[in-house]
């Protein structure tokens, strides 16, 4: 006898696991974000000198404040989370009662520092 999953996709996204559910896709999400920037940015040094005009609109999405926002939402969530996976993981018996709290405490931390960093790239901006 064995378990049987059959889960549609309009199951899976009315799916409401609430903190832990939403930190887990959004640290996939910019693990994905990271793994294509990096991809960008070889891409951007691979062309650059060669007088291909793709070096340029790579240099160009570089400096639109929008990517820069982007970006440093994914690095900095999944930094975060990665640090919150990390220390449950390292102490699970003490620490794995108090997820939700962690949760909470990331997500703080994280508007925290994300919030004065968007000021500062808009304030760059302008």
């Amino acid at each position: 006898m064995s378990l049987k999953r059959d889960v549609s996709l309009s199951t899976a996204l009315r799916y409401k696991g609430q903190g832990p559910f939403l930190t887990f896709i959004l640290h996939r999400i910019g693990g994905i974000g990271m793994a294509l920037f990096i991809t960008l940015h070889v891409l951007a040094s691979f062309v650059e000198g060669r007088g291909w005009k793709i070096g340029d609109v790579i240099n160009d999405i570089y400096i639109n404040p929008v990517f820069q926002i982007v970006l440093l939402f994914f690095v900095l969530f999944h930094v975060i989370n990665g640090l919150r996976i990390t220390m449950l993981d390292l102490f699970p018996t003490r620490l794995i009662q108090y997820h939700r709290q962690a949760i909470k405490l990331e997500w703080v931390v994280f508007i925290a520092i994300y919030g004065f960093a968007v000021i500062s790239i808009i304030g760059s901006m302008l």
